[in-house]
């Protein structure tokens, strides 16, 4: 008859090979599991080399297209808006680096920059609409009618400073004074809406905006209804801002997607690229014969510049 002590051994006996055995299996278990991993990660890093690699060539590549256009831009714009003017209007996020290529590319085309408006944050800022609006009507030039559908904060700053800032797109003439135009830019400027220096009304506009998906609010909105009033002022407007601003609800990207703005104001979503601040000054050249379009490589673009092919 077994003893109580027997079967005691026997137990402990028992669980000691149970033991033993999970950490022989488990080190066999972890030997291969690292293994496997060791294979995973070398494999991810030829991934990784291999999409570094493509990505590096890419560079080279957009690099050499931008030298390119670049060097050929003068041939291609030559004329493109002789003896035309444009002023410039920037958002807040704009980079210099496209202000500069804009201005370079509106030149070579042998137009003019009748000069650059700033819009400020408290112009964008939908926490200012009230006093913006209230900014804006009280400077309205003699003889000028605002638009009555023009009711939200850039549709009316599109409508006011289109009226002192672009000339009349049938006659090519100023459709206010030079007083009712330092007016308006002086109050705006006093309120922290607008930075300026030396401006006259010209006959085409450039909105230029950033990268941003648009941020807090409707700032995108904001800006868009700006260029689509703007553009009901004068002779042509074209927004240009970088691939963000065509995405979320960026400047573009409500522009595109409101069937009202998509046809006034041309969109160019790849302003960061000599291909962009070409097709910005193609585009203002279109404008003058009363079409628009939807240009870049962003969403809802319908081709890459004036003249390609549909997307």
């Amino acid at each position: 008859m077994i003893s109580l002590r027997q079967h005691a051994i026997s137990i402990a006996g028992i669980f000691l090979a149970l033991a033993i055995g999970v950490v022989l299996g488990s080190q066999t278990i972890a030997s291969g599991v690292l293994s496997s991993l060791r294979d995973d990660k070398s494999g991810l890093q030829g991934t990784v080399d291999e999409l570094e690699n493509t990505n590096n060539q890419l560079q080279i590549a957009l690099g050499s297209s931008d030298s390119f256009e670049a060097a050929n831009a003068g041939r291609i714009l030559q004329n493109a808006l002789a003896q035309r003017s444009v002023v410039i209007f920037t958002t807040p996020d704009a980079d210099p680096a496209d202000l500069d290529g804009i201005v370079k590319s509106v030149e070579a085309a042998g137009a003019s920059v009748s000069g650059r408006v700033g819009l400020t944050d408290a112009f964008v800022d939908p926490a200012n609409g009230d006093r913006l609006r209230t900014t804006l009507t009280n400077v309205i030039p003699a003889g000028v009618q605002l638009r009555t559908g023009a009711v939200d904060q850039g549709s009316i700053a599109g409508d006011l400073l289109g009226s002192v800032l672009l000339l009349n797109p049938e006659t090519a003439q100023p459709q206010s004074s030079p007083e009712e135009l330092t007016l308006a830019l002086d109050t705006l400027r006093g309120g922290g809406f607008v930075e300026y220096d030396q401006v006259r009304p010209a006959q085409l506009a450039i909105v230029l905006t950033g990268g941003t998906t648009g941020g807090e609010g409707n700032r995108g909105a904001i800006v868009a209804r700006f260029a689509g009033a703007l553009d009901s002022r004068g002779a042509g407007t074209v927004l240009a801002g970088r691939p963000g601003s065509a995405e979320g609800n960026g400047a573009i990207a409500v522009a595109r997607a409101d069937a009202a703005l998509a046809s006034t104001a041309s969109t160019v979503d790849n302003v960061d690229r000599e291909a962009g601040r070409i097709t910005s000054v193609l585009a203002l050249q279109e404008q003058l014969t009363g079409a628009s379009g939807r240009y870049g490589t962003g969403p809802k673009a319908t081709a890459v510049t004036v003249g390609a092919l549909p997307s």
